[in-house]
Order: C-alpha cells, then sequence, then structure tokens
C-alpha cells in the first residue's frame, strides 16, 4: 500500500514538473520567439539567453555574465556544427579553408543559404556572446575552481595590492591557477563584419558597438578607424555616397535628401565620438548637419486606431493565441531607405540637441555663447519629455535623453548662477554706517539664473513619472532558464 501510493506521489510529481517546465516554456516563446528553423535544444538556449539577457534585466544589473556567457557559446557551437543546425555554412576562402584574422581568430561563414529567421537568430547569439565578452574582459578564470573572478582580486606578481573580496565570498585565486574568463569581444564583433549575409543594419550596429568598446578601452586612434569602417558599410548602400557625406568633415551635405538610416546612425556615432575625445570643432558641424537632415524627413503617417472588432471577434483571437505558435517577429529594414519622422526620430533629435548645447556650453568664452548652448539644452528637455508623454514611454532614447538634458541644465544654469551671484556680490554699493563704519549693500532679490535653478528643479520632480522605469522583481523570473 505504502509503495502504491509513494508511486502515485512520485508519478504525480514528474507529471507536475512536466506540465509546470512546458507552460514556462511555451510563456519564454510567447515574450521571445525563437526560430523555427533551430533544433528544439537551440530553441531552448536561444529563448534562455533572451530572457537571462533581456534589456530590463540589464538596466536592473541582474544579469550574471558568466553563465550568459557559457549559454551563447553552447547555443553558437550548436548553430556552427553541421550536423546539429549549421549545414549549409561555407568557410570563406579561396578553397573554403577559414580565413584567419591576426589576434582575433577566424573570419564569419557564408551563411546565405540559410533562411532569414536563422540568421537573424545567429546573429543575436554573436551579439550576445559580445556584451558577455565586454562584461567578461576584466575577469579571469580560477582553473582549479572553475570560478571568476575580477583581476582586481587575483593575487600574483602582476597585482600586488590584490583587491579584498567581500566577506562569504570564496579564496581569491592565484594568477598562475588563471586564465581569461572568456574570448575577447573583438571575436565576435570581427565574426559579425566578416560574416556573409548579415544585413548593412546588422553589420553597422556591430562596426559601432565595436568602436564604442575601443573608446572605452582607451584606444581612440583604433575607434575612429572602425567608426570609418562602419560609416563605409552604411555608404556601401548609396548610389553616390560621397554626395550624401563629405569624405573629409563626415558631415550630410545640405544638398542631400533624405539620408538613409544608415547614414544618420553612422554619422551621429563619429560625431559623438569626437566629442568624447575632447574633438569639439569636428563633432559640432556633424550633430548640426545630421540635426537639419532628420527635421527634414518625411513626416510619418499617422497612427490608425485597431478596431477591437467586438466580443467574438475578441474571443477568436485569444483561441488563435492559445492554440497557434507564436511566428518569429518579421525582419527590421535594412537601413539603407530614410526613415520616416515619427516620434522615434523626433527622440533622436532630441539627442543631437543634447550633444549640441552641451559642446556650445563648454567651448563658449563669453556669456553669450553659454546661453545659447543653454537653450539647445532646454530644447532638447522639451522634445524629449513631450514625446515621452505622447506615448513613447519605452523609447530608450528619449528617456536617457531627458535624464542627460535635465542634468546639463541643472549644472549650466548652477554655474551661470554662482557666477550671478559673484558678480552681483562684487557689485554691491558702498554705504557709510553708524560710528563711520563702511558696509557694503548686495542687490536684493532673486537673479534670473537662480530663478531658473528653481525652475529646473521643478522640471526635474515633473519628468519623474516619465523617467521612471518598470523595477524587474528578480525573484518573479523564470525557473527553468
Amino acid at each position: 500500500m505504502e509503495l502504491r501510493w509513494g508511486i502515485y506521489a512520485v508519478t504525480s510529481g514528474v507529471l507536475l514538473f512536466v506540465a509546470a517546465y512546458g507552460f514556462e516554456q511555451e510563456k519564454m516563446e510567447r515574450e521571445f520567439p525563437s526560430p523555427h528553423e533551430f533544433t528544439f535544444w537551440s530553441r531552448k538556449l536561444y529563448r534562455a539567453n533572451r530572457v537571462h539577457d533581456s534589456e530590463k534585466l540589464r538596466d536592473a544589473g541582474g544579469v550574471s555574465w558568466e553563465f550568459s556567457g557559457r549559454r551563447y557559446m553552447e547555443l553558437l557551437k550548436r548553430l556552427e556544427d553541421p550536423e546539429i543546425d549549421g549545414a549549409g555554412l561555407l568557410q570563406q576562402g579561396e578553397d573554403e579553408s577559414q580565413i584567419l584574422i591576426p589576434g582575433v581568430g577566424r573570419s564569419g561563414y557564408d551563411i546565405t543559404a540559410k533562411p532569414e529567421n536563422w540568421r537573424r537568430g545567429y546573429y543575436e547569439a554573436l551579439l550576445g556572446a559580445s556584451r558577455a565578452a565586454e562584461f567578461l574582459d576584466s575577469c579571469l578564470k580560477d582553473t582549479t575552481r572553475d570560478l571568476v573572478f575580477t583581476k582586481a582580486a587575483v593575487i600574483g606578481p602582476s597585482n600586488p595590492n590584490p583587491r579584498p573580496l567581500p566577506p562569504g565570498c570564496p579564496e581569491p585565486p592565484r594568477e598562475e591557477n588563471c586564465e581569461p574568463a572568456y574570448l575577447p569581444p573583438e571575436t565576435f564583433y570581427m565574426r559579425i563584419l566578416t560574416t556573409t549575409g548579415f544585413t548593412d543594419a546588422q553589420r553597422l550596429y556591430a562596426a559601432l558597438a565595436y568602436a564604442s568598446w575601443l573608446d572605452y578601452k582607451g584606444t581612440p586612434e583604433a575607434a575612429g578607424e572602425m567608426f570609418k569602417w562602419g560609416l563605409d558599410i552604411a555608404k556601401a548602400g548609396l548610389a553616390e555616397p560621397d554626395a550624401v557625406v563629405d569624405p573629409k568633415t563626415h558631415t550630410i551635405k545640405s544638398t542631400a535628401v533624405a539620408p538613409s538610416r544608415n547614414i544618420l546612425r553612422a554619422t551621429t556615432a563619429m560625431a559623438e565620438h569626437k566629442a568624447r575625445n575632447k574633438d569639439l570643432a569636428g563633432a559640432l558641424p556633424i550633430f548640426l548637419s545630421v540635426l537639419r537632415a532628420r527635421r527634414a524627413l518625411p513626416p510619418a503617417p499617422p497612427k490608425v486606431q485597431e478596431d477591437n472588432g467586438g466580443l467574438v471577434k475578441q474571443t477568436v483571437e485569444l483561441v488563435r493565441y492559445a492554440l497557434i505558435p507564436p511566428e518569429f517577429p518579421p525582419p527590421p529594414p535594412d537601413g539603407n531607405l530614410p526613415p520616416m519622422r515619427g516620434a522615434e526620430e523626433k527622440c533622436e533629435e532630441a539627442a543631437l540637441m543634447a550633444w549640441i548645447g552641451e559642446i556650445m556650453y563648454a567651448s563658449a568664452s563669453d556669456t553669450a555663447g553659454k546661453e545659447s548652448g543653454l537653450a539647445w539644452t532646454r530644447e532638447s528637455v522639451d522634445v524629449a519629455e513631450e514625446e515621452l508623454r505622447g506615448g513613447v514611454k519605452e523609447d530608450r532614447v528619449c528617456r536617457q535623453c531627458l535624464q542627460t538634458g535635465l542634468g546639463n541644465w541643472s549644472q549650466m544654469v548652477e554655474k551661470l548662477a554662482k557666477e550671478e551671484k559673484r558678480k552681483k556680490k562684487e557689485g554691491g554699493v558702498v554705504k557709510k554706517g553708524w560710528f563711520g563704519r563702511s558696509e557694503e549693500v548686495v542687490g536684493e532679490g532673486v537673479g534670473r539664473w537662480e530663478a531658473e535653478e528653481k525652475l529646473v528643479r521643478m522640471r526635474f520632480k515633473r519628468a519623474r513619472d516619465v523617467l521612471d522605469v518598470e523595477k524587474v522583481d528578480l525573484s518573479k523570473l523564470y525557473i527553468f532558464r
């Protein structure tokens, strides 16, 4: 009797586990659809990686990059294995042999024979691995315990003053027992750039991400060359690139009609690179030319309100949602056509105005120049807040622009207010007091910039509701990821 009930309990537990596992995989598939061309286990890895490396989780700082990087490598091995998901991949070269890139490794494959959805899934896997590589670049792996530690905590000749670890952490390893925790980011970025079969937009994104990484690592010359490579990728989609972008200054020419999305993105990234590296004279004309080009884009058509269709249609849609598996999202544009000037593009304009205002304020030698930079900053804040309140609350560019613009505005006004108070104090009137004492009488009343300081504080408070991002409860994440 006890044995029978034990069998019932074990069987029920197994069935409940299988049901919970299946339900959660279905939920993950609907939130992060996987390419149907992948095999079962590759689709599971793809879903798990998208969940574990989602934007919300990255914003919350809840990604375990060592775990995520290992999962991405498992997925890439399956996708490149001809016996599993890699049938039809071709090595690039005259004799179909691997092309080795010095210091990086082999080049990418020719994946043109694979379906579009497969190629996009492969691209996401390479891009995810590059993100993990960036975060693990400052880490080493202890080969004796298979644990990952930051380089600053490793004991060895190259680190005479190791940083102590928090209480409860494992003992730090010795340098001779360590190896790099992951492949370098350039391995994956160059794999994307040298793969045949990715769109220009995909290759451009990888080039700009790699260039930003090189900037972060303190190699501006190498970063500049990579930004130029990205600009060349964007130009490749144009019939007459020199008629659109000046080859020397990288500005968009005033005669250019509706530049492509890739051109707008590449030139903006080049200007940001120049601004970060103190080349303000080279960055400002590019920003102004991109802003002019964006404002001249054709307007986006008004959004059409979808009709719910009544109770019957809603019921049919609910049944279809429950029974029909979700399709992989349609491919995004390749970036070789001009965008429409909708809400998202206006957010990009606000970001450009924030850069222009910051540069003009920083490079101004007089109050008039600083006021001009401040005016650009105010306008960027107004545009970003207007778009966020208009319904693009999920747009990261607008949110970041509003945060940055308010911060810049506050700092600019604070400096001008201090200067205003100093001048007011120096220009005080000296009067004779009782018993022959002289005292300085400072002009009374609130100054212009002091009043604007109060205005900025009010704008900070008003913007809280559009800047607040939904916080991720890490305890409610998927169990079987």
